[in-house]
């Protein structure tokens, strides 16, 4: 019985080291992705997936935000696909 269990330590020891470094960081991970993309709100400076940059114009109903790219070029792109906001330096 004793020999039994103790072949099970190691499986349990390596389902509690990939919880812990694997799963729970990407958890934590996608629910800060997700708060932010709930967050979004006009002003915003954003970083989509696809690697442009823009300042959000408008926040739309179906998930979708239009982002200005440059003077009078505005494009739709969906909230999901927002890899981050940028940071503004803030001057002293």
């Amino acid at each position: 019985m004793n020999s039994q269990f103790a072949q099970f330590i190691p499986l349990v020891l390596i389902f509690v080291i990939f919880y812990f470094f694997l799963i729970r960081p990407q958890q934590k991970k996608v629910k800060e992705h997700r708060n932010m993309v709930q967050n979004l709100k006009r002003g915003d400076e954003i970083i989509s997936s696809g690697g442009i940059i823009g300042k959000v114009e408008r926040v739309m109903e179906d998930d979708r935000i239009e982002v200005v790219i440059s003077d009078g070029v505005k494009v739709q792109i969906i909230k999901n696909t927002v890899q981050g906001l940028l940071k503004k330096e803030v001057k002293k």
